[in-house]
């Protein structure tokens, strides 16, 4: 039942080969940007093209700052770290996610929380939020505390699953109530927005990736987001092994990371946000084919952007009847080449996080056993249109 699919997937790549889920696309702007790095000799954590990109994407995205770093965990580890995220503190996040959600707290040795998403767009749920600090938080001095642990809670990290906005409007909004900042994983998402305002933007720092298989890739790299200068100004000092600037002296005054998005990177960064608008309405154009065929079928529904929101349809999705269909549907699929993936496994049913506090969990596990990932690139640079040029 799933050969009418398949059949659309291969028509629309235009391919009978293996079709991967998701796949970077380069053009002969990327190869010039990469190779003016390459003659600059600038090809490692110093070079215009860092400064470059740092400023390019926060224009993009209507922020004053951006703060990039080697990649999308290690720029959330320090967001963290930022908004004031100490040992032994709580951090509240959604047990339906990536690892490295999960990790970057754990990096600060903090202990991350696992609560419900909404169903529609798998994001951190504000009402399961709101749940779980009505029964368990109280405020106190220096913050809310978790009646249960004793625990501060420090943070609030929701992360934009596949590219599509969660209600993060209103869970800001629950979180100031509580005194509580947002770092916003946006790793995702950079594209997507709610009514104009880009997604990375609404929290007191937003996280975004850049790994091989993101919307825009530089190969790794990942950055920060605020509207915060001094939150920038820090960010940027901690990433760059807390050094106090000098012409020769190597000067430290805290204990900081060597994070820094290396400058041939950044180049690369710089020629692939140039066409970022082009790759996203070619996936929109994908998303909007899938849309419609799966309005035809009854053994799986298509998980659409959610209404107010634009996405940027980074890794389409859907949602399979039960779970016996989900494993049909995966067999069948890899085994004629063409690559689909499960959603992630529940954060708290990993072994090293199978003794943090959950809430109730309904949604995340009824989504579990049932959404699956199917081809999402952009197809090749060349059907997009005639050449890149500089802008």
């Amino acid at each position: 039942m799933f050969n009418d699919l398949f059949q659309l997937v291969r028509s629309h790549f235009e391919t009978d080969d293996f079709i991967p889920l998701h796949e970077p696309r380069f053009s002969e702007l990327d190869k010039e940007y990469v190779v003016d790095a390459i003659d600059s000799t600038f090809v490692s954590s110093v070079g215009a093209y860092v400064d470059r990109f740092e400023n390019e994407l926060a224009e993009k995205l209507g922020a004053k700052r951006a703060v990039v770093t080697v990649n999308g965990t290690s720029a959330l580890e320090v967001a963290l770290r930022l908004v004031g995220v100490r040992f032994d503190d709580e951090v509240l996040t959604q047990a339906l996610t990536f690892i490295a959600t999960a990790n970057s707290i754990a990096y600060n040795c903090a202990h991350p929380v696992f609560l419900d998403v909404d169903r529609d767009t798998m994001g951190l749920s504000p009402d399961a939020v709101r749940s779980f600090l009505e029964e368990h938080a109280e405020k106190r001095d220096g913050g809310p505390y978790n009646k249960t642990t004793g625990r501060r809670i420090a943070a609030i990290v929701p992360m934009h699953t596949f590219g599509h906005p969660m209600r993060i409007k209103e869970l800001c909004a629950l979180a100031d109530e509580w005194g509580i900042p947002v770092v916003e994983d946006a790793a995702e998402a950079l594209g997507s927005s709610i009514q104009g305002k880009f997604c990375g933007t609404f929290g007191r720092v937003g996280v975004f990736s850049f790994n091989g298989n993101k919307t825009i890739t530089c190969g790794g790299g990942g950055a920060m987001m605020t509207n915060d200068a001094a939150l920038a100004d820090r960010a940027k000092h901690l990433t760059t092994t807390a050094k106090i600037p000098h012409r020769w002296d190597f000067e430290h005054d805290e204990i900081g990371y060597n994070y820094r998005m290396p400058n041939l990177n950044a180049a690369l960064a710089c020629a692939q946000l140039k066409q970022l608008d082009r790759i996203l309405a070619d996936k929109r154009e994908l998303a909007i084919t899938y849309r419609g065929f799966f309005k035809t079928v009854e053994w799986a529904d298509y998980v659409d952007e959610p209404e107010g929101s634009k996405s940027n349809f980074w890794l389409n999705a859907i949602t399979l009847s039960d779970s016996k269909v989900r494993n049909e549907f995966l067999e069948a699929s890899n085994s004629t080449g063409i690559m689909t993936r499960p959603i992630w496994k529940l954060m708290s049913e990993l072994k090293m996080y199978s003794d943090c506090q959950c809430g109730s969990l309904k949604n995340a596990q009824w989504l579990e056993k049932r959404v699956v990932n199917i081809p999402s690139s952009a197809r090749k640079m060349t059907k997009l249109g005639a050449g890149v040029t500089e802008t």
